[in-house]
């Protein structure tokens, strides 16, 4: 009974003994701080949402969550130090479904936030600045939406930030304009869908300028609301109507037009009308001019127009409802050859979208109008589609009709031919059907969305980061980048002198 006894008073020495050594290894794992294993997930202290607004498309250093494989059992974990555990991101899933040939959504899927109570109420707008409602309308016809975010290929905030906007520019103050825009950020950020990537997956649409969210300090007189400063939007990507060549959070997306075609055929069947008209005349304008601007041309043209018998002239400034009638505009820009369509308010104009739905040639006076925003819509090579006349050599009296004139009927042709093909891609389709073979503006814009998030997710897999060079102030520079250069490529450009003197920036 002794030798017994001695024989379990041994084994239960040798149980406490590693029971305690046990302890002590979980307890240098839970308590150190060089410990991995902080429950399955743990947030890296860096997990904050940078103030900097020098950050490029995808910045070099991102703060993303990071879930750590458990061990197969202690012994072998012991072996392999933290700093060689093996990394696994949250959104792992997400990229495994690309690779998924059976899923004919694989790496495509997207999750949109419940906003339901957050919804701004539609209040008076121009078709101009519908964009909100025609993307969130389209979104409810995608193909391969998710209630699960872990298989999101990207997350859609569906706040209508440019009717939120557009409620408050006259009469309010600056608290009244941001109160939405800081409730949804607030809303967001306790989100667990914003934490797997700190919102960097996900995006929103304006349907304004972005003018309207950039006011620049608490000033009542300043316009707009300061949404596009947010540090929360700055990890967003923003789709607007006209983005900022000198900040890198926004992106330029097609104005809607009246033409919202339920099948492919209602496209192919206006795209043989616009190819087969008779037009008239050399060039058009339609618009008023800006007195109060002394940089702007319109006048110039408007003269030029009046002063030719090949120009065509719909001269707003007196009676505003010709221009606002859409027969009106579409019948001049069916019967003409070319466009002219100068900078308005902003850079960019509606106008643009119009002539390309006629099949007019349009004239661009400056890369911002058109060049350096719609990039995700449009061929690189912009001489294929479009004419450019320096802002400048209007001033200097260069004769519209004399350079338009020595451009070849054949070259017109293929022009018209390049116009006429891109329409597809810059229009919304009627949001209670869907285009079979054809994308459109929604379908592009979210495609580039996914491929920009899925780019980061791999480089992040890969622990490739963007070089620090990055100048957000040359952000139009990098939107012209062809898919293979690299950042360092950006160099001097010769659109350099119309962006020499950026606005200043908070």
């Amino acid at each position: 009974m002794a030798k017994g006894s001695s024989h379990v008073f041994q084994q239960s020495s040798i149980m406490c003994v590693f029971g305690l050594l046990c302890a002590l290894f979980w307890f240098c794992l839970l308590y150190s701080p060089f410990g991995v294993f902080q429950g399955r997930t743990f947030w890296s202290s860096s997990l904050q949402i940078s103030p900097t607004s020098n950050q490029s498309r995808i910045q070099e250093s991102i703060p993303i969550p990071v879930v750590s494989h458990e061990p197969e059992n202690v012994e072998s974990e012991s072996a392999v130090s933290p700093s060689k555990t093996p990394k696994v991101f949250p959104f792992m899933k997400t990229l495994r479904t690309i690779d998924n040939k059976s899923d004919p959504c694989g790496g495509r899927y997207v999750y949109v936030h419940d906003l339901s109570r957050n919804v701004v109420a539609l209040t008076d707008a121009s078709i101009c600045f519908t964009l909100d409602v025609i993307f969130r309308n389209r979104m409810k016809q995608y193909k391969c939406l998710t209630n699960d975010s872990s298989m999101a290929a990207a997350i859609f905030v569906p706040f209508y930030a440019g009717f939120d906007a557009s409620r408050y520019l006259w009469g309010y103050n600056t608290s009244v304009r941001d109160a939405a825009s800081l409730d949804l950020v607030d809303w967001l950020q306790n989100r667990d869908e914003w934490k797997v990537m700190n919102g960097k997956d996900h995006f929103l649409v304006g349907g304004r300028i972005t003018w309207d969210f950039r006011r620049l300090s608490n000033n009542y007189t300043d316009w707009g609301n300061k949404f596009l400063f947010l540090p929360a939007s700055k990890n967003m990507s923003v789709l607007l109507i006209e983005s900022s060549p000198f900040n890198s959070n926004d992106f330029a997306i097609p104005y809607p037009t009246y033409f919202h075609p339920s099948k492919d055929s209602d496209v192919f069947t206006w795209q043989n009308r616009m190819m087969k008209l008779d037009r008239k005349w050399l060039f058009c304008f339609a618009g008023a001019p800006r007195p109060g601007n002394p940089k702007s041309i319109r006048s110039l043209l408007i003269d030029q127009c009046k002063n030719s018998n090949s120009g065509k002239l719909l001269e707003c400034g007196n009676d505003e409802s010709k221009c606002h009638s859409p027969s009106n505009i579409m019948k001049m820009f069916q019967r003409s050859v070319f466009c002219l369509q100068p900078p308005g308010d902003s850079y960019t104009r509606r106008s643009a979208f119009d002539s390309i739905l006629a099949g007019c040639i349009p004239v661009f006076f400056h890369p911002a109008s058109f060049y350096t925003q719609y990039t995700w819509h449009l061929p690189k090579k912009y001489t294929k589609y479009s004419i450019f006349i320096p802002e400048d050599d209007i001033r200097r009296n260069i004769s519209i009709e004399q350079r338009l004139g020595q451009i070849d009927s054949e070259t017109v042709k293929m022009m018209r031919k390049e116009v006429v093909d891109l329409i597809p891609r810059l229009i919304y389709a009627d949001p209670r059907s869907r285009l079979e073979s054809l994308k459109d503006a929604f379908d592009v814009s979210v495609e580039a969305v996914i491929n920009k998030v899925t780019k980061l997710r791999r480089d992040l897999v890969a622990g490739r980061r963007n070089n620090g060079g990055f100048i957000e102030e040359l952000s139009w520079k990098y939107a012209l980048l062809e898919e293979d250069e690299e950042e360092e490529t950006v160099d001097v450009h010769e659109w350099d002198p119309f962006f020499s003197k950026p606005k200043q920036q908070t």
